[in-house]
């Protein structure tokens, strides 16, 4: 062809390499379809997600696929480029091409009243907190299929109220009959709403202790059943559990007590034949003033439960229903108290009209700005420049990170078109039930995902501030410039939400897998850069860094000045050592300065080891002090949730950062 024809062997060797590059990019994707199929590179990129398993290796090796068809055809060149630079990261790429959404917090009081349809049949509404507390753990796991994150009850304790009161009752009519020997009250004369505790019921006194304990009996086993359920019913693929989070502590009723006690009893008592930790669901308890709080409180007692079980188990974490942030409450409905997912998230001021409520809203889609990216891009653009000042650098990195907001809104609302797009039969369990509030079928599904918040996140505060300026928050030039970032964050958010009415909120991202991946790219082109890149992971968010050597009071004053800047769920935590059970009394101390320094969410790590041959629980060296076995399981928060052995379920960034964790008792010097 060179003799006869060289301009036909000029467009055949074109063509001849545009083919081996499609070739061997189906090749690549191919290969890594088969790293995952035969696990022969286990990553644990979720710590949920078994990747050795028959299902966990079809989802990842499915993943694959489907990342890859979200980056080649259905993301715009800037979320494109973004993701591949490693400066704004799109979560959950698998889950990008279907089109559906993150998380929600599940409207439970309608759905248990009224009952609800699946794909099957149909469910009664529930007549008893035996049957409410299974239904919690089936809606839990339905509702995970429709979507990519996790499910959350907002007030479970409110929730179960009229289903203790009818388990009351039908106690009650046994004790009648059984144990006093009158005939048994006509249902039809019964008000389903009498609370236990009503005069009318003491009247027959045997008959109401019976039925006391009959109904506390009950609830107790209600919740054991809720909690071993939500740690066996598996969905999705990899054996995955419903990433599932319950919210409680403020109801005062005797009936949502008797919830709450359950709860906390059965966390103490753990679950399984050794009595292991509950992973799932998360526990959160929401603290209020003149709740629960202090002595007098009429939950105060709860409160104290509270603490053992989080000395013990890690869970609950605490909610601040005096938080700022959630300004426009409605003290008299549960519905709109702050609440949580596990992982941080929360819903803010709904702009389309729900205002503070929970229910039926969730996260519709995150990204995560990596700010040690644009940090160095932005010192790389003024190298060997006239003005390459540390505050040229900084002006520079300002510039760079408005317009990455920017275009973090502009990538946030291409994904919420598209999810917008999808046909209510995609999720028929969701929008059939109205478990996403404000759906209107005129008016398709962006009626109800429109409630929903529009997520801008961020990863790695403390490492860019070290490249900017050679020191961290935990100093006070730190600190002032940590201010300034986290103020145009919250600036635009709020410019956003007014200019588009959606719900675009500052997100301080969990960043699991993330905060290890965003760290090897970095590597990669930037190289090792002390305090910065010496590690395998980057600092989540806006957290103090894990080796830092201050007590707890200290590092709850330093986040407690940025967490304010967040209105789409952040957390903060501190660690201390086992010996904290011995002390609940400082426990209750430190939890308590995270609420009155306005801390939305607050959560206590503790070690968590278990001989998995006699289940002894506690710090535990190399052998259990009990019986010597050396089979010790070794459990972790990992971000919001905990996980099982985190040597084993953590992808080695958050196995590294776990090792660095100092426990922060250590360095207490306040009373």
């Amino acid at each position: 062809l060179m003799r006869e024809g060289p301009e036909v062997a000029k467009c055949y060797i074109r063509y001849r390499y545009k083919h081996k590059l499609a070739r061997d990019r189906y090749q690549e994707l191919m290969d890594a379809v088969l790293e995952k199929l035969r696990a022969s590179n286990v990553q644990n990129q979720n710590a949920n997600i078994d990747e050795k398993s028959f299902g966990g290796r079809v989802g990842e090796a499915s993943d694959v696929v489907m990342k890859q068809l979200a980056l080649d055809y259905y993301m715009s060149d800037l979320a494109r480029s973004n993701h591949l630079n490693n400066e704004i990261y799109t979560h959950d790429l698998n889950s990008y091409p279907v089109g559906n959404h993150n998380c929600l917090t599940i409207p439970f009081d309608d759905l248990l009243a009224n009952g609800f349809k699946t794909r099957q049949t149909d469910i009664r509404p529930a007549n008893s907190i035996n049957t409410a507390m299974q239904l919690v753990a089936v809606i839990f796991q339905a509702q995970s299929l429709q979507q990519f994150g996790g499910v959350s009850a907002s007030h479970l304790d409110w929730i179960m109220v009229p289903y203790v009161r009818k388990s009351f009752w039908k106690h009650f009519k046994d004790g009648l009959h059984y144990v006093q020997g009158e005939p048994i009250p006509d249902d039809k004369h019964f008000d389903p709403n009498t609370p236990i505790d009503a005069p009318i019921y003491k009247l027959a006194d045997e008959a109401y202790a019976y039925a006391m304990d009959m109904t506390e009996r009950e609830t107790y086993q209600a919740v054991e059943g809720l909690y071993h359920n939500l740690n066996s019913l598996q969905s999705r693929s990899g054996n995955q559990l419903p990433f599932s989070s319950i919210n409680y502590g403020s109801c005062t009723l005797p009936e949502g007590r008797m919830v709450i006690k359950a709860l906390l009893d059965v966390s103490i008592a753990g679950i399984g034949a050794l009595h292991r930790t509950s992973i799932f669901p998360c526990g959160i308890f929401q603290l209020g003033n003149g709740i629960n709080r202090k002595p007098g409180d009429p939950n105060y007692d709860l409160f104290q439960l509270a603490l053992k079980s989080t000395s013990l188990r890690l869970y609950p974490n605490y909610a601040n229903l005096d938080w700022s942030g959630n300004a426009g409450y409605d003290p008299n409905d549960p519905r709109t108290f702050f609440s949580t997912m596990g992982c941080r998230t929360a819903n803010g001021w709904d702009i389309n009209g729900f205002g503070q409520l929970k229910d039926g809203r969730g996260n519709i889609c995150p990204v995560t700005i990596i700010l040690p990216t644009l940090a160095m891009e932005a010192k790389e653009a003024l190298k060997g420049k006239d003005g390459n000042s540390e505050q040229s650098v900084i002006d520079r990195f300002m510039i760079l990170l408005d317009q990455k907001i920017h275009e973090a809104k502009d990538i946030l609302l291409e994904r919420f078109e598209w999810i917008c797009s999808q046909s209510p039969d995609a999720a028929k369990f969701m929008y059939e039930n109205n478990l996403m509030a404000g759906y209107v079928p005129e008016e398709g599904i962006r009626s109800a995902l429109k409630h929903g918040t529009l997520a801008v996140g961020q990863l790695g505060l403390a490492e860019t501030l070290q490249i900017l300026i050679g020191c961290d928050q935990t100093e006070n030039c730190g600190m002032r410039l940590a201010k300034q970032i986290e103020e145009l964050f919250k600036t635009l958010c709020s410019e956003f939400k007014e200019q588009y009415k959606l719900n675009f909120g500052v997100y301080f991202s969990p960043a699991e897998n993330l905060c290890y991946t965003a760290m090897q790219k970095f590597k990669e082109k930037y190289g090792v850069i002390p305090n910065v890149s010496d590690k395998e992971f980057f600092t989540n968010s806006i957290h103090v860094p894990v080796w830092k050597e201050i007590d707890p009071f200290e590092k709850i004053d330093i986040e407690s000045q940025l967490t304010g800047y967040s209105s789409a769920g952040c957390i903060t935590y501190v660690e201390l050592d086992s010996t904290v059970k011995h002390n609940l009394t400082g426990l209750e101390t430190i939890v308590n300065y995270a609420m009155d320094h306005d801390i939305p969410y607050f959560a206590i790590n503790v070690p968590n080891d278990q001989c998995m041959d006699c289940g002894y629980c506690d710090e535990i060296g190399e052998r259990c002090p009990m019986c010597g076995g050396s089979h010790i399981e070794r459990l972790r928060r990992v971000t919001g949730y905990l996980t099982g052995h985190y040597k084993t379920a953590f992808n080695l960034g958050k196995q590294q950062e776990v090792e660095m964790r100092v426990q922060h008792n250590h360095y207490m010097h306040r009373t």
